[in-house]
């Protein structure tokens, strides 16, 4: 231990009396936090997860008055059947989970084992709808001695509807406790240059992999509805300098990256171009051969396994096109642990040296 260290521990402690118990120094707690997931895919446990998902008044910002009707009628009577299916589609059976809570664990024991060397540092993974709660991981982090949390929403681009929700579930807990540990936040990093980096590193490396040259390579996002973006959310303006940023370091000429945006629900007119819609359309217009990512998550899940590898895959052919490929998230890939590692060590500096 050096003296600069030493001094960071002493005055953690801080001195004791003559005689006074031992004080273990107190630690600083990482905690990712990704957007969730049910359970399993039967009926109740997708019903739960819906229910939990679409209360939030950060994703639906309708009156409850209108909504909780909807919600509690059709929504939650039919969506989980569909929705139960489509996960089941893309569910890890050895694990029996979903593929983004096996992904968030993998990213959470690889992070923990990059700050190994630091003792004073615990990692944790939590999501925000579902389990392992956020709650659950914080108490569970302050019992480990944590004084200090670093709270981590794996999004890259912020928006009230993701960032937002795992912050104020963070702070909602929080209010509840009595002796509070202190608490950081890690900002949006849509244009950070390792972020972008990793991005390119991992569409070169696929790219190379595929037996034919994609026309068009586009960037779906996941959506969010014009309204929230003339509220002020600043997320499509995120996505769209995260795309800049990407073309600019790919080097590609212009015409062949595109950005579109996925997932609508609901009757509102939501971030176009939609992402179903340009894949028919590229199709129909006679481009043959495309690729698509998903640069706003963090973890391949049932938006991009699902609805981009899947769904988007079949439109894409259905309508004339010959060849498509679905470029993975970063996940816990070296790329994509080498994003969270940089963020997390900038964002704990001040309280670990």
């Amino acid at each position: 231990m050096n003296a600069h260290t030493r001094t960071v521990a002493e005055r953690a402690i801080g001195p004791l009396p003559a005689g006074h118990p031992p004080v273990a120094r107190p630690k600083v707690g990482v905690l990712l936090v990704n957007l969730g997931t049910p359970d399993g895919t039967d009926y109740w446990s997708m019903r739960r997860y819906l229910r939990e998902f679409l209360s939030d008044k950060r994703v639906i910002e309708w009156p409850r008055a209108v909504w909780y009707p909807i919600l509690h009628g059709i929504v939650l009577s039919k969506r989980p059947q569909k929705s139960g299916a489509a996960y089941a589609e893309i569910w890890n059976t050895e694990r029996n989970e979903s593929p983004l809570r096996t992904f968030t664990r993998a990213q959470g024991e690889k992070l923990a084992a990059r700050l190994a060397g630091q003792a004073e540092i615990a990692v944790d993974w939590a999501m925000r709808y579902g389990n392992p709660s956020i709650a659950s991981r914080m108490d569970a982090l302050q019992a480990q001695g944590c004084d200090r949390i670093l709270v981590y929403p794996l999004y890259p681009q912020y928006s009230a509807s993701t960032t937002a929700t795992v912050n104020d579930k963070a702070f909602e807990h929080l209010m509840g406790k009595r002796w509070m540990p202190a608490l950081r936040t890690v900002p949006a990093y849509h244009d950070e240059p390792v972020y972008i980096d990793a991005l390119a590193r991992s569409i070169e490396t696929h790219l190379a992999t595929l037996d034919f040259e994609p026309e068009r390579v586009i960037a779906s996002y996941h959506g969010i509805p014009q309204s929230y973006f003339r509220k002020g959310d600043p997320y499509h303006c995120h996505c769209q300098k995260t795309s800049r940023l990407l073309e600019e370091r790919l080097g590609w000429p212009k015409g062949r990256f595109m950005t579109t945006f996925q997932s609508r629900f609901g009757p509102e007119e939501w971030l176009q171009p939609y992402t179903d819609k340009t894949v028919e359309a590229l199709a129909k217009e006679g481009v043959k051969r495309i690729a698509v990512l998903n640069p706003g998550f963090v973890s391949d899940c049932l938006e991009t396994l699902e609805e981009i590898a899947g769904e988007a895959g079949e439109i894409f052919l259905h309508n004339g096109g010959e060849k498509f490929s679905h470029i993975p998230c970063l996940n816990d890939s070296e790329p994509g642990m080498d994003v969270i590692e940089h963020m997390v060590r900038r964002e704990l500096r001040g309280w670990v040296d």
